[in-house]
């Protein structure tokens, strides 16, 4: 079962991309590779869409290891990213079409939940322009 849930709830300080976003393709053996069977691409079984990953960095997450998480973007064609913002490895996104699924995970005795996070699409992060309505509103810092 898969839960909606909104951007903000989910990354309250904002996402970064992390590189490029890659193709999923379906597992293929030694034996699949070596009779040079064609790689199959993931498809998303509720929505019929080819699977994309994109890591995305989470400077909210309390975690560590949560830090950096990541996401699967069902689309009809594979994302773009947006434009690298100078010379910085990260680059501002919203997710769109957020959900998440949870899945138990087991070593040896031990248990827990994870969660796979899906999107269906992303955009790159508007900047405010200057002089702004909302960064000036009465009571605010324009800062």
């Amino acid at each position: 079962m898969r839960f909606e849930i909104s951007f903000d709830d989910m990354f309250p300080q904002g996402a970064y991309l992390m590189g490029d976003i890659q193709p999923l393709t379906e597992y293929q053996s030694q034996e699949d590779k070596a009779r040079n069977h064609p790689v199959r691409p993931r498809i998303d079984e509720q929505t019929g869409r080819r699977l994309y990953r994109a890591t995305i960095a989470d400077p909210s997450a309390e975690k560590e290891r949560d830090k950096s998480i990541a996401v699967e973007i069902a689309a009809d064609v594979q994302p773009v990213p947006p434009e690298a913002v100078g010379n910085l490895p990260f680059r501002p996104v919203v997710l769109e079409g957020l959900t998440v699924q949870p899945r138990a995970e087991i070593s040896g005795q031990a248990k827990w939940i994870t969660w796979v996070v899906r999107a269906t699409g992303l955009r790159a992060v508007q900047a405010p322009a200057r002089g702004s309505a909302k960064a000036n509103e009465p009571g605010k810092s324009a800062a």
